[in-house]
């Protein structure tokens, strides 16, 4: 092997090898113009759109590409494994058709107002919990929670993984309603305190995250082997790796897949205000989250992230809500990125819907000004909708304003 060979393998990035290929075979001239040093350059467009000019969420997410690294996207970007349940949310609200069946009504009388567990909403869409907000952009969390409260004060869920304590960001947009998230913690005296953080600092409504069990994002590991470092288990430990025991053998957080519903009902002791159970895909764990004291269950297997080959959100939503039969409000989540895809779910039964990967799009890409934008533009967006459906109030959208063909 040679030494020029040796050091691809150890390359820092493929950028950097594609170049040194270039330099290999400069002796061409055809081969040398056609190296690229950037792998999505450039081509009719030259210039960043501006805020002004975004129109739907979709525009966000090249503007969010171009502002961090890749890593930090991928993270944002990738579901689980193969990611078929990523693609099957989205495939799903091809599905549905909107089929308005009474007369389009001017958008100026459309009042999609309700109350949720106490909450006065102007629009049935709350901002999902997402970690890690200061990679995205220097206005983290604070700023998302400021543009959420800006969008016709949309209720925000402060993930328990944030970049800013919830003491900072709480008191940071008077007047906004925020609620906390909070992943399982075995050991009841830390789940105890991390619940008092949320509740001491104003987080009335607590959503107990239930649906990222076994998850492995393959596509993010591959696109970092790809940039040309070799990684191996137990590299830069100074010391040879040991096989992995117990469910890490099968590439499972240990931290997961030991959730008992009499978890729940310890859990449901130190709560003082509503208990929201995040991540049910089946009628008869609804039912169960009822008995076990969740006051709302959120439809939700974490944007695709939770586990590979499962059933899409909008699949399962109607035979939960039928199992529910309205003793709880049922919430929905995971491949909204229209307006028109929260009416299709308020038309399947879902009180709400919770919107994740798409505010952190318009963090990225424009921070407090853009995540506000793009709650805006989903708002318009589902306006437009029940417009067009001739639904002036909420509960006029329901199942006889769509048709569904699910695969």
């Amino acid at each position: 092997m040679t030494e020029i060979e040796r050091s691809w393998l150890t390359n820092p990035s493929r950028r950097t090898a594609l170049a040194r290929m270039a330099a290999l075979m400069a002796a061409s001239p055809i081969a040398a113009a056609a190296a690229q040093t950037d792998p999505r350059p450039l081509s009719e467009h030259r210039r960043a759109l501006s805020l002004a000019e975004m129109q739907t969420s979709f525009d966000f997410e090249p503007v969010f590409f171009g502002n961090v690294p890749l890593s930090v996207y991928d993270y944002t970007a990738h579901g689980d494994g193969s990611e078929f349940t990523l693609r099957r949310n989205r495939q799903a609200f091809d599905w549905v058709e909107i089929m308005p069946r009474r007369a389009a009504v001017p958008a100026s009388r459309i009042d999609l107002s309700s109350e949720l567990l106490g909450v006065k909403m102007k629009f049935p869409i709350l901002v999902a919990p997402t970690a890690a907000m200061r990679p995205l952009h220097p206005d983290e969390e604070i700023g998302m929670f400021k543009a959420a409260t800006a969008a016709s004060n949309t209720l925000m869920i402060l993930s328990v993984n944030t970049s800013r304590p919830v003491t900072e960001v709480a008191p940071a947009s008077p007047g906004g309603t925020l609620w906390g998230q909070f992943y399982p913690i075995e050991a009841l005296a830390s789940a105890q305190r991390v619940l008092d953080t949320f509740q001491n600092a104003g987080c009335h409504g607590i959503v107990v995250t239930v649906d990222q069990q076994a998850s492995y994002y393959e596509r993010t590991a591959q696109d970092r082997n790809f940039g040309g470092v070799v990684r191996t288990r137990g590299a830069g430990s100074g010391a040879a790796s040991a096989e992995p025991v117990g469910s890490a053998r099968y590439r499972i957080n240990g931290g997961r897949l030991w959730y008992t519903w009499q978890y729940i009902d310890a859990v449901r002791k130190m709560i003082k205000g509503p208990l929201l159970i995040k991540g049910i895909l089946d009628p008869e764990d609804a039912k169960l989250a009822i008995e076990h004291g969740a006051d709302a269950i959120i439809v939700s297997n974490h944007g695709g992230r939770s586990m590979d080959y499962g059933p899409s959100t909008l699949e399962v939503l109607p035979e939960i809500v039928a199992a529910v039969n309205g003793r709880v409000p049922v919430l929905f989540d995971s491949g909204v990125r229209r307006g028109a895809d929260i009416f299709k779910a308020l038309a399947l039964g879902a009180n709400g819907v919770m919107i994740g990967r798409t505010t952190r799009w318009g963090l990225a890409a424009f921070g407090t000004a853009g995540a506000q934008r793009l709650i805006e533009i989903l708002q318009q967006e589902l306006v437009q909708a029940a417009a067009a459906a001739g639904c002036t109030r909420l509960s006029e959208i329901d199942a006889t304003t769509i048709k569904t063909r699910f695969a």
